[in-house]
C-alpha cells in the first residue's frame, strides 16, 4: 500500500515514532500560535494532503499523552479521511482542561492511522438471526 503525500508545511512528514506504532504523528502548519481556551474547539491545519488507494481510509485520533497530560483530544475521533478527499488534512482539537493550551506550528497534535475498509452490500430484510444477547444493548454483559 503507498500513501502519497504533498507536504506544504515547513514540518517534516508524519513517522512512526517506534517501528511497531500504528499511528504516525501530524504537526500542526499555523501561522500564529492559537490559544485554545477551554471547552473551545478549533480546526488546525498541517498543510499536508494525501492521496490513498481503493479501500483505504486514514483515521485522525488523539495522541495519548496530549490527552493525558493536557486535556487535549480530538473532537470527532476517530476522524476519516476518505481515499478520494484531495484537501488539506485538519485536526479538529478539543481542550477539556480547565487550562488554556497554545498550539504552535510544528508541535504533534494528533495521529494518523492508514486502515483497509470494505463497502458491504447492504441487504433490506424483514429479520435478523437470533443470538444469545439478542437485543440486550448498553451495559447487558456486565459492568466489569
Amino acid at each position: 500500500m503507498v500513501l502519497k503525500i504533498v507536504n506544504k508545511s515547513n514540518n517534516k512528514l508524519p513517522e512512526y515514532e517506534t517501528e511497531l506504532s500504528a499511528g504516525m504523528d501530524v504537526r500542526a502548519f499555523v501561522d500564529i500560535p492559537i490559544t485554545l481556551e477551554p471547552l473551545e474547539r478549533t480546526l488546525v491545519k498541517t498543510g499536508l494532503y494525501a492521496e490513498l488507494e481503493k479501500g483505504f481510509e486514514i483515521q485522525v485520533r488523539p495522541r495519548s499523552g496530549l490527552a493525558l497530560k493536557k486535556g487535549i483530544t480530538v473532537l470527532n475521533t476517530p476522524g476519516t479521511i476518505d481515499a478520494d478527499y484531495r484537501g488539506e488534512i485538519g485536526v479538529i482539537l478539543i481542550n477539556l482542561s480547565k487550562e488554556n493550551f497554545i498550539i504552535n506550528s510544528g508541535d504533534r497534535i494528533a495521529q494518523l492511522v492508514v486502515s483497509k475498509h470494505e463497502q458491504p452490500i447492504i441487504k433490506l430484510t424483514d429479520s435478523l438471526g437470533d443470538t444469545k444477547r439478542g437485543d440486550k444493548g448498553f451495559g447487558s454483559t456486565g459492568i466489569n
